[in-house]
């Protein structure tokens, strides 16, 4: 369950990624610049686009780190172009990537302590269900409908991705 999720957030961010593909030749078309996008938002209180990604990327990142008692990689937020945005993805999924299903034996009990809660934690198993998933799920998605909301052509089929078909 839990490198299954972590592969589930890597494969999301290489959807992301190819968003950003997808967002810069219609920004090209249309002939805008890209930083429209990356400063845009859907909501006045809501992050920008550039602030979506990088939460996405803390989130699985975070998640990964956290259930494997590994450290994450540091990034400073300071992306605020495309290619700054692939990097961070590339980044991420780099890290992501260096797991393996034996990194996260004890995840499910592991205490999992809260940065922000001093003092509190979770145990592995909803720290994942409850907090990890949901939040990566919802920057992951928001990312997408801000693209989607300025004019992208981003479908269903690019939200969820390639699926490992079998021959019935």
């Amino acid at each position: 369950m839990f490198y299954e999720s972590i592969a589930q957030f890597t494969k999301q961010l290489e959807n992301l990624d190819r968003w950003l593909t997808k967002a810069e030749a219609y920004a090209q078309q249309k002939s805008f610049d890209t930083s429209v996008l990356v400063s845009a938002r859907l909501a006045p209180d809501q992050y920008p686009f550039a602030r979506q990604v990088q939460a996405a990327c803390d989130a699985a990142k975070f998640a990964a780190a956290r259930l494997s008692g590994r450290e994450p990689p540091r990034h400073e937020d300071n992306e605020k172009t495309f290619e700054e945005l692939h990097a961070r993805i590339a980044s991420t999924v780099a890290f992501l990537k260096t797991f393996s299903p034996a990194d996260f034996e004890g995840a499910a009990t592991r205490v999992v302590a809260l940065p922000w809660m001093p003092g509190k934690g979770v145990r592995g198993t909803n720290y994942l269900a409850e907090l990890a998933g949901p939040n990566f799920a919802f920057h992951v998605t928001t990312a997408y409908s801000i693209l989607r909301h300025n004019g992208v052509d981003l479908g269903k089929a690019d939200f969820i991705g390639s699926l490992p078909l079998v021959d019935l």
